[in-house]
């Protein structure tokens, strides 16, 4: 990735930036706002293949293969609020190539890569409105405090979930309070959300 864009300086602090500043950044050869956009959407990349019964290599292929394509595709995206969707269609595209060939997933020569239309490719729209109320969620959670992502992904997110005493201890909390901030930072969440129209 840093090979296909050089550095035009750093991005002033770490307040999360909208897709358009972010692919505008990108676009002007930021190296920080690719990682950044990258990181952004990476677990939406890798839900596809997961979503499609691939194996995790084959995700982590995918991944890549979609990475390349966002940086050579990007300067044709018309609408960065179209990003995410775009995304999801380029991933299925490939998972179902990687289906239809009953094997590993092969990524595409460059040239190839460069001539895939994503908007002409039927995907389930319950799949990409699934996907779609899933990023909303990340985007929300990374939109709260360090503290609070920190214990929702503890005890949500991690498997098994932590007990509380573990939460405690790694968040340096006393046990009894981890509930009453649960509760806090749920609904410091919840109106993230709710500013988003998730479902």
């Amino acid at each position: 990735m840093s090979s296909a864009v050089h550095n035009a300086g750093a991005l002033v602090g770490t307040a999360p930036l909208s897709d358009e500043e972010l692919c505008r950044e990108c676009l002007r050869g930021n190296e920080e706002a690719w990682s950044r956009l990258i990181d952004k959407y990476k677990n939406l990349i890798f839900s596809i293949p997961i979503k499609y019964g691939l194996s995790r290599d084959d995700a982590g292929e995918i991944f890549q293969a979609v990475c390349f394509e966002l940086v050579s595709e990007l300067p044709n995206l018309r609408k960065a609020g179209a990003l995410p969707q775009w995304l999801i269609r380029v991933a299925a595209h490939k998972c179902l190539k990687a289906r239809a060939q009953g094997r590993r997933f092969v990524a595409e020569e460059p040239e190839d890569a460069m001539m895939v239309n994503p908007a002409q490719f039927e995907v389930p729209d319950d799949l990409v409105e699934r996907v779609q109320q899933e990023q909303k969620l990340r985007d929300a959670i990374s939109g709260l405090q360090p503290r609070c992502q920190s214990l929702i992904w503890m005890l949500f997110y991690e498997e098994p979930p932590r007990p509380y005493q573990d939460v405690a201890r790694e968040l340096g909390l006393a046990k009894g309070s981890i509930g009453f901030i649960r509760l806090r930072c749920l609904g410091y969440l919840r109106r993230l959300l709710e500013k988003t129209g998730f479902r």
